[in-house]
């Protein structure tokens, strides 16, 4: 039995291009961000996904609606499993902002999920799908901390390699098989387009 984890992260916002921590805030997509969930979204097969979920902030829900409407049959089901990492009161500062006020560590900002936290979470949703969903394609659109996370859960903290940033609406996939646990099928760090596509069998 073979169950398939897609993980397509949202489009670009404009907090994005600043280099600011979103977390929870509930940023929309900016055009880029539109024109990039509408691409990623043509790529994708229908009939090779059987469940589409979503993070119920706006900016991985529209990327999913962009998905549902591609696809035509699959509703988005929102979930907060797939929700961003907090990071309390650091949110909405630059990455040099929060370095240089809490030394990169958000165990130490109030309002933040610490990563121990984020890394359960992650083992959660993980098993979550080995057991709810098994057999299943699912397509799951979520954000990049949590991505980084569930990643690295499956390559034993190979990927993402040191000082390597997910593209806004790139897409990886991971594979669940009974008595094997979960592997890394694709990685791609990059915005799916036409040419990112080209790295994968099927989508």
């Amino acid at each position: 039995m073979e169950t398939v984890l897609g993980l397509l992260r949202h489009g670009q916002t404009d907090w994005n291009i600043d280099f600011r921590l979103q977390g929870v805030t509930d940023i929309p997509l900016n055009e880029t961000g539109h024109a990039q969930a509408r691409t990623a979204a043509a790529q994708l097969r229908a009939e090779n996904w059987d469940v589409l979920h979503t993070s119920p902030l706006t900016r991985a829900l529209v990327t999913a609606e962009y998905v549902a409407e591609r696809f035509g049959h699959l509703v988005p089901q929102v979930s907060d499993l797939w929700l961003e990492r907090s990071f309390g009161e650091a949110e909405g500062m630059t990455h040099e902002e929060w370095k240089q006020k809490f030394n990169a560590d958000a165990s130490f900002v109030p309002g933040a999920e610490t990563l121990s936290a984020l890394n359960f979470r992650a083992h959660k949703t993980l098993d979550s799908i080995a057991k709810d969903f098994s057999g299943k394609r699912v397509l799951a659109v979520s954000h990049g901390a949590l991505i980084r996370v569930l990643l690295s859960i499956v390559s034993a903290g190979e990927i993402p390699r040191a000082g390597e940033r997910l593209g806004n609406a790139c897409l990886n996939i991971l594979v669940h098989r009974e008595n094997e646990g979960w592997s890394l099928q694709v990685y791609e760090p990059k915005p799916l387009d036409e040419t990112t596509a080209l790295n994968y069998e099927l989508i």
